[in-house]
């Protein structure tokens, strides 16, 4: 049986309305990425891909 995730949304959100941030999940092997207003759609990925594209998207910024 699947367990329910606990969402947590980013510590950068506005908090205006409740629904204009993205939310993270994560499980022993997955992360779980989604939007606070499609909730019923979600990426997963695993750390390494993720911290891959942060790092290239901070190179891109720098």
């Amino acid at each position: 049986m699947a367990q329910a995730r606990h969402w947590q949304k980013s510590s950068f959100s506005d908090g205006s309305d409740g629904d204009t941030c993205v939310e993270v999940a994560a499980t022993p092997t997955t992360l779980h990425l989604r939007e606070s207003d499609t909730p019923d759609t979600e990426l997963t990925t695993t750390t390494a891909p993720l911290a891959h594209l942060i790092r290239a998207l901070k190179s891109e910024l720098a």
